[in-house]
């Protein structure tokens, strides 16, 4: 590591709050699909800040928009309205077949807010505040306390108990035993369409069929987790559209704001009825630069025609990965949906990490043994070669 970036890295030691484990790498700038360090060293990025920059580094549409906005109004306050959220939330609600949408600031926080529209509903309709929430195994939400308690991973849950109560967990892609913890206090049934941190798991078609179905027949709300895999990411602009299925509740993140932070939820039908004036609030949200940056990924999504393009670049890279799983018995599996896919060894990917730094690349993982690949969604085949022809040259070596 170079002095320039020792000196930033020693600093943020001493000054964050160490609740992660980071590379020793300081990044300054990017530009397309790749990224640059302190040093001006060139990476390819297949992380994308985990899902966020969607269209990629320095896009001079999105660019323009955000600065626009800063320059006329960043903040009001939810007592006033403003035009750029107003039109975002009509975006995300016909883009998603939802009905009324609540802008917040980040993933877990539409997370809780699902969580509180699964309730008030059960409330409403009960007049009782004993409504249950069926979640899965495996599943990741976020670590406010809402949604830990409705991520099925005990080791994120374990220091910070008690969690709400009410929350039983079943099994992903087991519709029996969903349908075996259904009582009459059930109000909602939460899962990620694809599972992200737990190991990148696409539903099965069959499952979220026989969930929808289970929900119209006992009047339970179906809550669909699109934070990672949503805006694009599956080739479609929301996962579940790919299954045929809609939800009553969805929340969405990362990509929605390619950087600004924001998040959201949103929800139809009787479901959209749930919260009164009083029952939700946040001080940024619906503010007018998140909601312009909003409108600036939508209008980049149609510009670029990026859904086609996600659906022909995801064919290759699958057809690439598949390649590799065929070729090396140190890997298991492919597995994912649209540009979220995962590489399963047979060993600890860790290594290949940091190597694939060393190689100008970047990567994440998803558990101990999985490679997980979002790259932004402007990537062409020229990139995936690349990725392809690092990751090889690290098995061999």
């Amino acid at each position: 590591m170079s002095k320039t970036m020792s000196k930033t890295v020693d600093k943020a030691e001493q000054y964050f709050m160490h609740t992660y484990n980071r590379f020793p790498l300081v990044l300054e700038r990017g530009e397309g699909v790749y990224l640059y360090d302190e040093n001006g060293k060139k990476y390819l990025d297949f992380g994308a800040g985990i899902a966020v920059f969607a269209l990629g580094y320095g896009n001079k549409s999105y660019n323009d928009a955000v600065k626009a906005q800063v320059d006329k109004l960043v903040h009001t306050s939810n007592y006033f309205y403003n035009k750029p959220s107003a039109d975002a939330c009509e975006k995300i609600a016909q883009a998603s077949g939802m009905d009324v949408v609540f802008l917040a600031n980040s993933g877990a926080e539409a997370i809780e807010g699902a969580i509180k529209v699964a309730r008030k509903y059960y409330y409403e309709k009960t007049g009782n505040a004993e409504g249950e929430i069926i979640a899965m195994n495996h599943s990741f939400h976020g670590r406010t306390m809402g949604a830990l308690s409705v991520t099925g991973q005990p080791k994120y849950q374990e220091a910070f108990g008690p969690m709400l109560p009410n929350i039983k967990f079943a099994d992903y892609n087991d519709f029996e035993s969903v349908k075996a913890l259904v009582t009459e206090k059930t109000a909602a049934i939460l899962l990620e369409t694809v599972q992200g941190e737990g190991g990148l798991y696409p539903a099965d078609k069959e499952f979220l069929q026989q969930l929808r179905a289970l929900c119209d027949e006992k009047d339970i709300l179906l809550m669909l987790d699109e934070i990672q895999c949503g805006m694009g990411r599956s080739g479609e602009m929301f996962a579940y559209q790919t299954y045929g299925v809609t939800p009553d509740v969805m929340t969405t993140a990362k990509a929605l704001g390619c950087g600004i932070p924001v998040g959201a939820f949103a929800a139809r039908g009787k479901a959209a009825l749930a919260l009164k004036p009083g029952d939700h609030g946040s001080t940024y949200g619906y503010n007018p630069l998140a909601g312009t940056a909003i409108n600036a990924v939508f209008e980049q999504f149609e510009e670029l025609d990026l859904i086609a393009h996600v659906k022909e670049i995801s064919a290759y890279l699958c057809e690439k990965l598949d390649a590799l799983v065929e070729k090396y018995d140190c890997i298991k599996e492919r597995r994912g949906l649209g540009l979220m896919q995962g590489l399963e060894f047979t060993h600890p990917v860790g290594k290949y990490l940091v190597e694939a730094q060393e190689k100008g690349l970047i990567l994440l993982s998803a558990g101990a043994n999985l490679m997980r690949l979002v790259p932004p969604l402007v990537i062409e085949k020229e990139h995936v070669d690349q990725m392809i022809a690092i990751v090889e040259e690290m098995i061999c070596e």
